[in-house]
């Protein structure tokens, strides 16, 4: 099984965040979803924001956080704010 750090936008500390919350592994981020993968982390860390959520996307997608597509950023966003309510 590959360590979640060999995913792009993965640093140690979102490892360590993401394994504290049961996704331990590449194919369990996948699974669960980048927007699950965040309200999951947003229970345990409060202070998890917006890029967090969009890197755990561009992880899902083998993308770099920041070569998202507009749309899925706008949607990402929406996401979040609705998550703030």
């Amino acid at each position: 099984m590959a360590e979640l750090t060999s995913m792009v936008n993965i640093g140690g500390e979102m490892a360590r965040k993401l394994a504290s919350v049961g996704i331990d592994s590449p194919e369990a981020l996948i699974a669960t979803g980048s927007k699950q993968a965040f309200v999951q982390l947003k229970q345990a860390y409060p202070g998890v924001c917006l890029v967090h959520l969009y890197a755990l996307e561009g992880a899902v997608c083998n993308t770099e956080f920041n070569c998202l597509p507009e749309d899925k950023k706008k949607e990402l966003k929406e996401f979040s704010d609705f998550l703030k309510k």
